[in-house]
């Protein structure tokens, strides 16, 4: 073991496959330092700057997706609704902003996934638990709380708005 052979790297070699001692990555290898090179995805900022958009486009099933992991990471302390009254605050624990201020209703998206990530005043970060994807997702979900609080009759299409006055369930 004292005297066994090195090679250094791209050396040739008659042992290895390809003559070389340095072999092909393996497909799908992410080479070190390169694995969240995506600013806007992985860091929720453009050019340094919060991002404006989110990096995906949003689907229904992302919205369902970011509903149900809000409701399990978000609701217990800012409730269903984004009010910032959830069962955690209803106990004792500091009271939780609500989505629905100017302040967070006019913040952009990447603002809000930098303070799911990296926690904020008493929030704790949530980048071990919560998967990328699923932030943004979050954060989609969000915003359609904040558009259902603020919303007026007149934007909620006639078919449906007849339901509604009417008295009518889900169907």
């Amino acid at each position: 073991m004292h005297d066994a052979p090195r090679y250094d790297p791209l050396e040739a070699s008659a042992i290895t496959e390809g003559a070389s001692s340095a072999q092909p990555l393996i497909a799908g290898t992410v080479a070190r330092g390169f694995l969240h090179e995506d600013e806007h995805l992985y860091a929720g900022k453009v050019g340094g700057q919060p991002a404006a958009t989110f990096p995906f486009a949003i689907t229904r099933a992302d919205l369902d997706r970011g509903r149900e992991r809000f409701n399990i990471y978000c609701a217990p302390c800012h409730g269903r609704t984004g009010e910032g009254n959830g069962l955690v605050v209803q106990r004792g624990y500091r009271q939780a902003a609500s989505y629905h201020i100017d302040r967070l209703r006019t913040a952009p998206p990447g603002y809000i996934f930098d303070v799911m990530t990296n926690g904020f005043g008493a929030m704790p970060d949530y980048r071990a638990q919560i998967p990328v994807e699923d932030r943004w997702r979050i954060i989609a979900y969000i915003r359609a709380l904040q558009l259902s609080h603020a919303a007026a009759p007149s934007d909620v299409p006639a078919a449906e708005l007849e339901k509604l006055t009417k008295g009518g369930g889900r169907e």
